[in-house]
This record gives structure tokens, C-alpha cells and sequence, in this order.
């Protein structure tokens, strides 16, 4: 047999719309072929072949295989909850336990031909050092798209959050769970791959990959095959497909080869169905007799080896197969369901609570608001003991409590965790921020009040790894303090939030803008880090996007060593005034996203929320009159969001006007343009399509300039 399979057999009606790639052997074959052990592995396919020939599972005796799900992400959707784990080891083991609900929707012909395989799969609940943990691991890593096998190992095994080092091929069986595996540069979605026993009987890679997509039937599950892993740990325990060695199905060729097991039907494999039950003209790819069968017979396209979208059985002859490779130990796998082996992993049914472990729903509120609260404890817990400071109620004893926090402040939680015998105490400090009064207009912000950012209620520092947000202390616009984040060397692809733990009350404006200053330098001009502002109307539950600047945009200027702005000059403000009516509420939020690419430090200073027609009270820091200069707009056509940059020698109020053809004016805006760079972000997705101007108007100078909405 060939030594890399992969693929995936089933898939639903939504993946038959899109490209998919059920196997990519070949892709791996040349991928792993570059490896030295490959070689000697090959050589072991023939002893595994001759000695599964000796080994015969007696029937009645259940095989329990300790299972870890490593799930790699990258912060997205692909960080599956622990719930859809659960409901996809239960499909697994419902497949090959022959206790699928459509077990017995089955071509007649095949009726009666079902086989239990009597192999069960276990939730390993210790780690190979020992250290109880819930049989999934927890990995951030970009290489979670990067479709790289040795790559996503080599995180996981070095990156997780439960055990850093080698998890065996022969203790555990590992699903590598992950967002894409793709080929760079394809559009086809690759759905899983494995290995036969031969490859890697020890190693950590001696299991399978598969994305995310295909685990479970919630979540992100159900999109593609909910067979996949079924499909998968048939190859792992060296089954063929139906139709031979090969992941190319609808060859004619394969009626000579079959898949050497005697009672699947000779056959040249099928992708997507029809389904026989259901078909009234039931495939039948390979004309000749059957030795086994004796008769003619069509295809078993029910079967979970084959590419249809319709899995429902297996066949004794395979399950003989497929238990027999259990009792192998070229491939390690006799060591898995061992009475030992199960102790060690602590799959053999004899778990206890090790860890009191919780979440909430959400750990940021707006005073009054009230949190869900779920109890993680692992593995055994029959009663609960909770403390909530500054929550309501401030005891409680359900598994799951909900508290309401009327106070603002940051407060901690505590859990107090048994199962009869043992109790394990969680108490998580800075948990809850419970946000301030609404600040009034106009909002100034300048960080000079602050001897840190962190754990304070007036910001939240959010960040996966690295460096995230924190308060710098010799440099700023105004004073000298600002938020920085130190981005030089940080990884590509990292994401740090500065989140505002102030609202602000806009519920009594009828126009507003808000401005921020940032100096920043890229360290190469190919470097392309990314900054968005969100906002948010419901307290933070949901954020909408308000400004993207990135590459060129975000800087012209580059600067390899490590930056930090030295004079006023190198400050933009940017200035938004497309915070539309439905934002205008009495708990406005907002926050600064940064993504990571290559670039130099960062640095946020003077936010500014105000009326955008304000009176002269308001107005904050002007200087002396001066002229417009360097005016432009981008994108010109806009669709959505126009810029318009212009600079001034000193600060002064400028009023931006949106006319139509006929000299009306459509949108009016007033800025408190700064010294130096300025960048006015308007909103043109309700105008319709056609040429307009923009009227800008300083204290002494104005200009106008044409542009399209399409």
C-alpha cells in the first residue's frame, strides 16, 4: 500500500458548491518524501502488511483508544469550543460502534452486512507529563492556515497550553484540528489527511489532520463531511479506499486494483453521491463479477471509505482489518488500548476533579449589566461555591450562576470547585471591569493623568502574545505621555487592542467627529502593518469598523532602527466624522485594533471626541491662522468611505463641505485641524452615484475638489 492517505468522504450539499479537494496523498507524498525517515518507513509498510495477516481480533472485546483534539488557531473562528469536540468524538464513536442514526438506511443489498467495529474512542484526560487537562489542547500560532504538516505539528508540540513536548503516536491517537490545508496558491479546500500505521509509530505527527470545518455538527461543524474524522481513522488503522490505494476515485483502471478487502464490491469510487438507497439506477462502476459475491453487484457508496456524501457502514472485512492493525506493533498501535497505556493517559474511566476552572459570557459591562458565568471544571465536579465581589448575587452555589454588577470598578471571581473528595480553589484577579460614568462632550484624552495602563478602568489592554499596549512616559503630543506599542520585532500577524473603558455620552449630539493623533515609521517600505478603529453602540458587545490605515497610508517614511517620534511635526491627526446617528447614544465606545506587519513602534495620543459644530469655548489648542496645503482625496472613486488630507502650519477649525452639481451643500462637517498632518474620514455610502465636490475651508484659505461615488 502506498504510505500517505488522506481525504475525506462525505460532505454536504453546501460543499458540493465549492472546490474540494478530498485528498491531497500526492501533495503529502512529495511533502514528507523529502524527510529521511520516510524512506525507512516505506520499507515497513510490507512488514505490517505480512504480520496483520497472523492477527485476528476476536470478536466481543471493545478496543478503547485515548484521542486528543489539538486544536491550532490563529484567534478566528477556527478555536472550536470544547462543546463541538464533544459532539464530534460522538459522531466517531457512534460510526464505529454501528450506532449512527441511518445505519440501516442502507441499499437493500447491503443490508445486514453492518459491522460494529467495536473500537471506542476516549478523551485522554492526562498529559504525557502527568498534569490532568480536559483531552484538548489550545495552540496560537499563524501556521493554523498555513497548511504546513510539519510546521503544525511543531507548534502544537512547542506552543501548547497544556504540555510543551512530544505527545506519542503509540499513547495517543492526535487530531490535529486547524484552519486550512489547502495548497498555498489553490482554491480547493483539502478536508483531512493521515497516515497508514507504518509512517511514524511513535511520533507525535502519527495521527491526523483536519480542519475545523469537519468537527461536529455545531459551531463551525456540519459545513463539510461529519464523517471526516470517521473516514480518516479508517486510513489510520489501514484501510484502503473502496475503490484501491489511490486518491483518485472514477478510474476505470481501479476495477483492476480494489481496495483488497473482499466483501466491499469491486468499484471505481464516486464523489458526491447519489446515494444507492435513493437512486433508482444504483451505481454499478465495475461490470465484471465479484469473486466474493458471485453475481454482479452495485457499488457500496454507502460505505465511509468511499468519496459519496451518503456514509453510513462498515463491512466486517473491514473492521477484521482495521482491528488487526490495533494488534500491530509495527505501527505502535497495540500500545493505545492497553490496560497501562489507558492508566497513563487516563482514559481508562477513572477521572477525578484536578483543576476548578470558569468563564463569563463577557468580562467588560456597562453598570447595571449582567454576566453569565459557566463552570470548565475538569474532569468530575458535583458542587460549586462561588464568590463575586462587587456582583449581585455576591455568593452563589449553581454551576452556571448569572450576577449583575451595578458598581463601577475591576473585580475579581472566585470558584470553589469539588467532586465529593477533592476541591480545588480558581480565583481569577482583575476579571470584570465594570465600566465608569459616560464621560460629557467635549471628550479629551491625553494620558497624562495615568502611571499605567494596565488593569485601570479607564482602558483595557487586550493581546494573544508580545507586547501589547502600555502607557510611555518621556514621549507624547501633549505632555509627555501617550499609549504605545512596542511593534518592532514583533511577529507578522500578532493583534494588539487598546480598548477605552471611558463611554462617552454623544446621545444629545446631531453631528459628531472624533480625532486621535499617532506617529509611527515602517522599518521597511515593504512592511504593511495594519490600524482600525471600532466602534461600538451596545457597550462593547459588538464592534463596527470605523477607519482601516495600513502600509503606505499608516506611513510614507521608514525608519529600521527603533522609533520614537522626536518632534510635533511627525504626528497625524486623523479625524472621523463618519460617526453616524446610530452611534449617537449615552454609552459610546471605541477602541484602536493593531495588526502586526514588519513594521515600527506605534504610538496614540490627544483623542478627541466632540460636536462637530461646536462654539468657540470648544474649540481645543489653536494657534495662529495658516494656509491649507498638500490637499488630496482617496480613494477618488469612494464607494463608502472618502479620506481628505491636507496639512496646516498652526491649529484651526476647518470646515469640510460635500455639495452636489447644483453648489448644494449634502454633508458639512467642522474639524479642529491640528499643526501638521491632518486626515478627515467621511462617509459617502448613502449618496448615490455620480460627481460631487469637496469644499475645504480654513480661517484664511479654502479649496475644492471633485470626486466620484460609484
Amino acid at each position: 500500500m502506498t504510505s500517505i492517505v488522506c481525504a475525506v468522504a462525505v460532505y454536504s450539499a453546501f460543499a458540493q458548491q465549492i472546490e474540494v479537494n478530498p485528498c491531497g496523498t500526492y501533495e503529502r507524498m512529495d511533502e514528507l518524501g523529502k524527510l529521511p525517515e520516510y524512506q525507512n518507513n516505506l520499507l515497513q509498510s510490507a512488514l505490517i502488511e505480512a504480520e496483520e495477516t497472523e492477527l485476528v481480533a476476536p470478536k466481543g472485546i471493545v478496543y478503547t483508544v485515548p484521542i486528543v483534539f489539538h486544536v491550532l488557531h490563529d484567534g478566528g473562528e477556527s478555536n472550536i469550543s470544547y462543546e463541538q469536540i464533544v459532539d464530534g468524538l460522538r459522531i466517531l464513536n457512534e460510526d464505529y460502534r454501528m450506532l449512527n442514526p441511518d445505519v440501516n438506511d442502507v441499499a437493500p443489498v447491503f443490508a445486514g452486512m453492518q459491522a460494529d467495529a467495536e473500537i471506542q474512542f476516549v478523551l485522554a484526560t492526562k498529559a504525557p507529563n502527568g498534569e490532568c487537562f480536559r483531552g484538548v489542547t489550545r495552540t496560537y500560532n499563524p501556521t493554523a492556515s498555513n497548511d504546513g504538516n510539519q510546521d503544525q505539528v511543531a507548534a502544537i508540540r512547542n506552543g501548547n497550553d497544556v504540555y510543551n513536548g512530544d505527545w506519542p503516536g503509540d499513547q495517543y491517537l492526535n487530531v490535529f484540528v486547524v484552519g486550512s490545508l489547502s495548497d498555498p496558491g489553490s482554491s480547493l479546500v483539502t478536508l483531512g489527511y493521515t497516515t497508514y500505521p507504518a509512517f511514524g509509530g511513535t511520533s507525535m505527527s502519527n495521527g491526523f489532520h483536519v480542519i475545523h470545518q469537519c468537527i461536529g455538527s455545531i459551531g463551525t461543524g456540519g459545513a463539510y463531511g461529519l464523517a471526516t474524522p470517521t473516514h480518516e481513522i479508517g486510513h489510520w488503522l489501514n484501510l484502503p479506499h473502496v475503490w484501491g490505494s489511490n486518491n483518485n476515485p472514477g478510474n476505470a483502471s481501479s476495477c483492476n486494483t480494489d481496495d483488497g478487502i473482499q466483501d466491499t464490491p469491486a468499484c471505481i469510487g464516486i464523489q458526491g453521491g447519489p446515494c444507492s438507497p435513493t437512486n433508482p439506477n444504483p451505481l454499478n462502476s465495475c461490470d465484471s463479477d465479484d469473486a466474493y459475491w458471485g453475481f454482479d453487484i452495485q457499488d457500496n457508496t454507502e460505505n465511509y471509505m468511499d468519496y459519496a456524501h451518503c456514509d453510513r457502514m462498515f463491512t466486517q472485512g473491514q473492521v477484521d482489518e482495521m482491528r488487526s492493525a490495533l494488534l500491530s506493533s509495527v505501527g505502535g498501535r497495540n500500545n493505545l488500548w492497553t490496560a497501562s497505556n489507558l492508566m497513563e493517559t487516563g482514559a481508562d474511566g477513572n477521572i477525578y476533579l484536578c483543576d476548578a476552572e470558569f468563564e463569563a459570557d463577557k468580562r467588560t459591562v456597562c453598570a447595571g449589566e449582567s454576566i453569565q458565568f459557566t463552570d470548565f471544571s475538569f474532569n468530575v465536579v458535583n458542587g460549586w461555591s462561588w464568590d463575586f465581589a462587587g456582583g449581585t448575587p455576591a455568593n452563589s452555589t449553581d454551576q452556571n450562576p448569572t450576577v449583575t454588577y451595578n458598581t463601577p470598578g475591576i473585580y475579581e471571581v472566585t470558584l470553589s470547585a469539588t467532586d465529593g473528595s477533592i476541591t480545588d480553589v480558581e480565583t481569577k484577579t482583575a476579571f470584570i471591569r465594570v465600566l465608569p460614568a459616560s464621560a460629557q462632550l467635549p471628550f479629551l484624552e491625553t494620558f497624562e493623568n495615568y502611571s499605567t495602563l494596565s488593569n485601570i478602568e479607564e482602558w483595557e489592554i487586550i493581546n494573544e502574545e508580545g507586547n501589547g499596549f502600555e502607557l510611555e512616559g518621556s514621549v507624547g503630543h501633549t505632555g509627555t505621555k501617550c499609549a504605545k506599542l512596542s511593534n518592532n520585532g514583533e511577529a507578522v500577524g500578532r493583534f494588539d487592542e487598546l480598548i477605552a473603558g471611558v463611554p462617552v455620552d454623544l446621545s444629545n449630539v446631531s453631528q459628531v467627529t472624533m480625532s486621535f493623533r499617532y506617529a509611527y515609521r515602517r522599518k521597511n517600505t515593504s512592511d504593511d502593518d495594519w490600524l482600525r478603529v471600532l466602534v461600538s453602540n451596545d457597550c462593547g458587545d459588538s464592534w463596527a469598523l470605523r477607519k482601516t490605515l495600513h502600509g503606505f497610508t499608516l506611513s510614507d517614511q521608514t525608519q529600521f532602527a527603533q522609533y520614537t517620534p522626536s518632534t510635533q511635526e511627525e504626528w497625524i491627526t486623523v479625524h472621523m466624522t463618519n460617526i453616524t446617528s446610530a452611534y449617537w447614544i449615552n454609552n459610546f465606545r471605541y477602541k484602536f485594533a493593531f495588526e502586526s506587519g514588519g513594521g515600527n513602534n506605534f504610538f496614540i495620543d490627544d483623542i478627541n471626541i466632540y460636536d462637530s459644530a461646536p462654539s468657540d469655548d470648544l474649540v481645543v489648542g489653536l494657534d495662529e491662522m495658516s494656509e491649507l496645503q498638500g490637499v488630496s482625496l482617496f480613494p477618488n472613486p469612494s464607494d463608502s468611505e472618502l479620506s481628505v488630507q491636507f496639512k496646516l502650519s498652526g491649529a484651526q477649525s476647518t470646515t469640510i463641505e460635500v455639495q452636489n452639481t447644483g453648489g448644494q451643500a449634502i454633508q458639512k462637517h467642522t474639524v479642529f485641524a491640528n499643526e501638521g498632518s491632518n486626515l478627515v474620514v467621511l462617509n459617502v455610502e448613502d449618496l448615490a452615484a455620480g460627481l460631487y465636490f469637496l469644499r475645504l475651508t480654513s480661517q484664511n484659505a479654502h479649496k475644492t475638489i471633485q470626486f466620484v461615488v460609484k
